[in-house]
């Protein structure tokens, strides 16, 4: 029968040095309450380390996928990616709640499931990937268990960024910003799809249909930068 550590070596697949310690990242302060005979230590103090250590994974992550991005704009990414929801569904995909090590009352009261415990879990279980193996283990980490959310946040920069820029073009370019007009609403209210046509001026310059009208700004936004773009490409003289 496998041990709580070595499920988590293979949920994880990876190598367990330390088994000692990997089992005190599974140990929460309620377990340790109930048997003090046993001399054992929580996993507060790998908390700790692990939320240091997950900032400066994470960091490290926005730095290389934005770098236009600026001081203010990293910190409101970082700061999406790891808060206590993040963190919790993060642990929660890795399977580390039936793991964890918990005192009766919180066996009870569903603490296998509570965001905060999971989080708190999660960054012990950090920790000991940066004890064990150092910065490059951590980033493994982040690529593979973190990998969904931060495509997340990079669609979401992308999108963003189309409207900006068209923003700062119309207005720079064109002496007009753009106005964004729902021309079409189709289907049933629970999958409603919006055809959203964006103008400048008196000119339509872009066309955009999605499953929200934010979506279809933003790909009607895309279509008139690439089309204001690909303008003054043709404008520029061949050599």
């Amino acid at each position: 029968m496998k041990t709580l550590v070595d499920q988590l070596a293979s949920q994880l697949e990876l190598p367990i040095v330390d088994r000692a310690l990997w089992l005190t990242a599974l140990t929460h302060k309620s377990y340790v309450n109930e048997h003090r005979e046993e001399g054992l230590q929580d996993n507060e103090r790998l908390e700790f380390l692990g939320d240091a250590v997950i900032d400066l994974a994470v960091s490290h992550r926005l730095m290389e996928r934005f770098p236009g991005a600026n001081e203010g704009q990293l910190s409101k990414l970082r700061a999406s990616l790891v808060d206590e929801e993040a963190l919790s569904q993060v642990a929660l995909a890795l399977g580390l709640g039936p793991l964890l090590r918990l005192g009766r009352g919180e066996e009870q009261t569903g603490g296998r499931s509570k965001p905060s415990l999971l989080a708190d879990a999660l960054e012990a279980v950090v920790a000991v990937l940066y004890l064990e193996g150092g910065l490059p283990r951590v980033l493994e980490f982040v690529d593979r268990w973190f990998r969904e959310a931060l495509e997340q946040v990079g669609s979401s920069v992308a999108n963003r960024d189309y409207k900006t820029r068209l923003q700062e073009i119309a207005q720079g370019r064109l002496g007009a910003g753009p106005k964004y007009r729902v021309i079409e609403e189709r289907g049933p209210d629970h999958a409603k799809t919006f055809v959203v046509e964006l103008q400048v001026g008196d000119e339509v310059l872009g066309r955009g249909e999605g499953r929200s009208k934010k979506e279809a700004e933003q790909l009607a936004a895309r279509q008139a930068l690439e089309g204001i773009e690909g303008a003054s490409a043709e404008k520029v003289p061949r050599r």
